[in-house]
């Protein structure tokens, strides 16, 4: 059998309301069925996610459905990847919905720029049902090197770099980490505007607060667990372990900041202006827990 010329690799975990839309998308790619390939590593779902939606979908191209317990993002994707046929592997995540011709996007890049990372353009949007152009601008930028949104590369070039460190088992950080190890072997990292995908973002209910600072304090962890692997000063900034950073939220700690967000996030009032407030209160003190925890985890 003919191999792809790229393989698309996604993990999932409890996205029920989200998957459906996210592989039918993938399915109707500009590109030829023949090219292509979806794997799908469903992580332990515990919603329903297999009987209610992905023994139910009907793939146009080559389609890989791994089960597996839960196991963490790293470990996932490494499943996809050997799994992968494709030349190029493009990484993309559960709430991402492709453009048309996102594949052939990446696909032309690779043509283009050979051993490079191709790093897509995202639009956040609060629902799927209402989409603005696909048209990139400024505000879709990110320049993470390696962001599994919607970044691809080379098979080979991933798996010389030892594919993802399945030590990262809790959130945040183990595509970044990957991402250093691959700019520390020369592998450029490049922006493709026409690479265009929709990420699902819609504004925070205040049910999901408390689910934040677990999170926020998942990622530090983590965090300390990527700059004691890789103690260099890009990886302290990009995850605020420089000392004036430290030293500041310390400060605000002293002071009560945190305490006065996770008050304002917990107010009874829900009309706009206050839900609002209670938002960027609930970001504020999750990310008040971040460093909380950071200064927990960076104590010898």
């Amino acid at each position: 059998m003919k191999a792809p010329l790229i393989s698309v690799q996604l993990c999932t975990h409890d996205r029920r309301e989200l998957i459906g839309r996210v592989l039918e998308a993938l399915f109707v790619q500009d590109l030829n069925a023949a090219d292509y390939e979806i794997i799908l590593v469903d992580d332990g779902s515990t919603d329903d996610t297999y009987d209610s939606v992905l023994r139910r979908v009907r793939p146009t191209c080559a389609f890989h459905l791994v089960r597996q317990a839960n196991g963490g993002l790293a470990r996932s994707r490494n499943v996809g990847i050997a799994r992968a046929r494709g030349e190029i592997i493009l990484f993309m995540d559960d709430d991402v919905l492709a453009t048309a011709n996102l594949l052939s996007a990446h696909v032309r890049f690779h043509e283009r720029h050979a051993r490079s990372i191709c790093r897509g353009a995202v639009i956040n949007v609060s629902s799927f049902d209402h989409l603005p152009p696909a048209k990139y601008s400024l505000r879709h930028y990110s320049g993470a090197y390696f962001w599994t949104t919607n970044v691809s590369v080379p098979l080979a070039v991933v798996k010389d770099a030892g594919s993802f460190d399945e030590r990262f088992r809790e959130y945040g950080w183990e595509d970044l980490e990957l991402g250093y190890r691959l700019r520390a072997a020369g592998v450029a990292s490049l922006l493709a505007r026409d690479a265009l995908v929709y990420h699902y973002k819609p504004p925070l209910s205040p049910a999901q607060f408390p689910r934040l600072a677990e999170q926020a304090r998942a990622q530090a962890r983590t965090a300390v667990q990527f700059l004691r692997k890789h103690p260099h000063w890009r990886v302290a900034l990009a995850t605020g372990q420089m000392k004036p950073m430290l030293w500041w939220s310390g400060v605000a700690r002293r002071r009560g900041w945190p305490r006065l967000m996770q008050k304002i996030a917990s107010a009874n009032s829900d009309g706009p202006m206050t839900l609002r407030l209670r938002r960027w209160a609930a970001q504020r003190a999750a990310r008040a827990a971040y460093f909380e925890e950071l200064a927990v985890k960076r104590t010898p």
